[in-house]
């Protein structure tokens, strides 16, 4: 009967590997809530560990059937404990770096991400090769490392980034002597290999992050928005506002804000961070100059925040209005990765338009 069941496995390889990446990404659905949970570390840790002792013992008894050794159940079962993982890994991060990417700085480290989601799954005739799942596997350390790291020291910044670096290159030697130990031939005959694709990575996350393109991961935003006053009272924010038609309330269309003479307009945003960051967010005021068609930059405004709040560390700027047309306020780490971006435009009119007051996530 066994027998019977593992040969329809092996005639529906293709579908049962599908299957097996459909799971991790419901997995990942049900566990993942926040990236600072214990539930969420527990989860990744799994995948890392199956990762760790499939991947090698695969190679190892695939080298024992060239030899004549029947392992039919292992030499089945693996491939779809790897590619659960690997699933499992892919769709993790693209909830947690779509939920802090902002999409007009981040859309090629997304773009990426769902490449090699999709390939993992259409190449995974590959999965029993050695480099192929090796430089994946080096990824998806690297891609967990550079979360997971500012929520253990609490810190964020490049030097933290580049340690996450060091950390995810550790994790992977070890996994690499293992390689070496169970699948000793096949190890070396692909070892160059294996360390050209694993330094590939690594320039590419580094020109990521060094160019701005990599989310600002832990933080991410929540609520964000321009008003003309806001207010803090025990407990909420409260702002003034007018009203907007359907197209900027619904389709996300950037607002215009009518303004008199000497008036200030708020930006407010929610940063979500984990409970044990604590950081600093700038506020970058930028007004388009029509002549020189370039950004200028009006105003530069930095508060601390703390993490742990579940809807996010709540604050704002203020600056005065003194050029008519587009604007944009850019939310951004102290280092200068933008978390989220509001764009706007201002017109001037005689009397003030009419205004209603609500309370602010």
């Amino acid at each position: 009967m066994l027998q019977k069941i593992f040969l329809w496995m092996q005639a529906h390889e293709r579908h049962l590997s599908a299957l097996a990446m459909v799971a991790g990404f419901v997995a990942d659905t049900f566990f993942f809530g926040r990236v600072d949970l214990l539930q969420t570390h527990l989860v990744f840790a799994i995948y890392t560990a199956i990762c760790f002792i499939a991947i090698p013992l695969l190679h190892w008894f695939e080298m024992r059937a060239a030899q004549g050794h029947l392992f039919l159940r292992s030499r089945l079962i693996l491939p779809f404990a790897i590619q659960f993982a690997l699933g499992g890994f892919w769709s993790g991060f693209v909830i947690f770096y779509g939920r802090s990417a902002n999409l007009g700085a981040s859309w090629p480290f997304l773009l990426f991400l769902l490449f090699v989601f999709l390939g993992s799954e259409y190449f995974h005739r590959y999965h029993s090769r050695l480099v192929f799942t090796s430089v994946l596997f080096f990824f998806a350390l690297y891609s967990y490392a550079i979360f997971a790291l500012p929520i253990y020291t609490g810190t964020i910044g490049t030097q933290t980034f580049l340690e996450s670096g060091v950390l995810a290159i550790a994790a992977f030697a070890f996994f690499t002597i293992l390689l070496r130990i169970l699948a000793r031939e096949r190890f070396l005959a692909s070892v160059w290999n294996i360390r050209i694709g694993a330094l590939t990575v690594l320039i590419l996350m580094n020109v990521f992050y060094f160019t701005n393109i990599l989310p600002p991961l832990p933080l991410s935003a929540g609520a964000v928005g321009i008003y003309h006053e806001i207010i803090r009272v025990p407990g909420a924010y409260l702002a003034r506002t007018e009203a907007q038609p359907w197209q900027v309330r619904y389709l996300g269309f950037s607002p215009t804000l009518h303004i008199v003479l000497g008036e200030s307009l708020s930006a407010y945003s929610s940063i979500f961070a984990p409970t044990t960051l604590a950081t600093t967010i700038v506020h970058r005021w930028q007004w388009y100059d029509p002549v020189q068609k370039t950004w200028i930059t009006k105003a530069i405004i930095a508060y601390p925040i703390v993490g742990g709040r579940d809807g996010g560390y709540r604050g704002y700027s203020t600056a005065l209005m003194n050029d008519m047309g587009e604007w944009r306020v850019n939310i951004e780490t102290l280092d200068g990765r933008r978390i989220a971006r509001i764009p706007f435009a201002v017109e001037r009119v005689t009397s003030p338009a009419p205004e209603e007051t609500i309370t602010l996530q």
